[in-house]
């Protein structure tokens, strides 16, 4: 009978350990879903938007999330710094997105297209 209680109560504090991580990672993880950030940029734009969807938007790639959730997870970046760092990341992704779409659009490619064309038929005569 003695032996059987002491398991029992190895048992729960083993419990009680596993309870403490996950309330750990609970907590820095709400933190993350409920902390907001305006965004200006991209398919955000207009709304508030957490810094949980944002780490886990295309904005974001793997590698950058996991280094950015183990520095936070750890305490060496603040969830201030984290908000910086992702609104940041998503700001010139998108940017950097935005100059692609506009130098395809621009009349220079579009000279450079029809160039292309007017050289092919006149070869094709």
């Amino acid at each position: 009978l003695i032996a059987a209680k002491a398991s029992e109560k190895d048992t729960v504090s083993a419990a009680g350990e596993k309870d403490d991580d996950s309330t750990k990672a609970e907590a820095w993880e709400k933190a993350l879903k409920t902390t907001v950030v305006d965004m200006e940029v991209g398919e955000f734009r207009g709304h508030k938007v957490s810094v949980w969807d944002l780490l886990h938007s295309k904005y974001i790639p793997k590698e950058n999330r996991k280094e950015l959730l183990e520095l936070y997870q750890g305490g060496v970046l603040t969830l201030e710094q984290v908000k910086m760092v992702v609104r940041t990341i998503v700001t010139k992704a998108e940017a950097a997105r935005a100059e692609e779409l506009a130098s395809e659009h621009s009349p220079r490619a579009e000279s450079t297209v029809s160039e292309a064309e007017d050289t092919h038929l006149l070869e094709d005569r």
